[in-house]
């Protein structure tokens, strides 16, 4: 990669760091940990979610016990205010990186567009 946006991409990684939606998300997300109970489902989730992911990916189907298993899954989470909040909190953050991304990739968008 270029060097000077290998340097840039680092600083950019910096200043991720420091905005509050970054920070908002790591203490939900600390406080999600010190909740023994809510963050063993939370990790259930993403590891039940990961299988159903890479079976979709071998072209297979899940079970509808492994559908019905996720579903309960997460309507739990769904009723977790710590859980709701990192969500929340998730969202913000994302919405940041897409704005980022556009501003990257519009002269990509705009070479397409002429």
């Amino acid at each position: 990669m270029n060097d000077k946006l290998t340097d840039l991409a680092t600083q950019l990684q910096q200043e991720l760091i420091t905005t509050k939606e970054y920070t908002d998300l790591k203490g939900t997300y600390e406080k999600l940990q010190a909740d023994a109970d809510t963050f063993k489902l939370f990790k259930q989730f993403q590891q039940t979610q990961m299988q159903l992911q890479q079976k979709q990916m071998q072209g297979t189907q899940p079970t509808q016990e492994e559908i019905q298993n996720a579903q309960a899954m997460a309507t739990k989470m769904g009723q977790s205010p710590i859980i709701s909040e990192l969500m929340n909190n998730e969202k913000a953050l994302n919405k940041v990186l897409g704005d980022v991304n556009d501003l990257v990739t519009k002269p990509i968008m705009e070479l397409y567009r002429n």
